[in-house]
């Protein structure tokens, strides 16, 4: 998972998706997050953000650390959250097998996963930056980050 800063949106959707995968064992799912910037490394969560998944059920322990290229020898699956997210790890991958492990998070949600993300209805696809917004923000964000979950679920559960 990958944000800006890592201490929103990236850490929420780990949370969410480390929960929910907690108990597999096939395939094993192992969730890490990530931010572009180097703002936030070391810090833990934004505590809206922590509270409003921590109030949802989830449980996890973050630090915030920023997305390397090393990254895309350790992940399967790198999932942004935005365009501005997207673009800034396509320039850190070496090759064509690196790129295609990018994907936004919201292209698995079943009500967008016809939306091209290289159209211009690519907007569609990204995870509004709630950062020192309402509690509100944050529970919308958290809202998409499970919808788009549950279908990442479903296409896992294929495998």
């Amino acid at each position: 998972m990958v944000c800006m800063g890592n201490i929103c949106r990236s850490p929420m959707a780990a949370a969410v998706l480390s929960n929910r995968t907690a108990t597999w064992t096939a395939p094993k799912i192992i969730v890490d997050s990530s931010g572009t910037s180097a703002w936030h490394v070391g810090q833990a969560a934004h505590p809206t953000s922590q509270k409003i998944w921590e109030n949802a059920g989830y449980r996890y322990t973050h630090s915030a650390r920023q997305f390397q290229s090393s990254d895309f020898f350790t992940s399967d699956l790198i999932l942004v959250m935005d365009s501005n997210n997207f673009n800034n790890v396509i320039k850190l991958a070496i090759n064509d097998e690196s790129r295609n492990k990018v994907h936004y998070l919201r292209s698995f949600d079943a009500t967008l996963n016809n939306i091209d993300p290289a159209s211009v209805d690519y907007h569609k696809l990204e995870v509004p930056d709630p950062y020192n917004q309402s509690d509100e923000a944050y529970e919308e964000t958290l809202s998409m980050v499970e919808h788009a979950v549950d279908g990442l679920l479903q296409e896992l559960k294929s495998l």
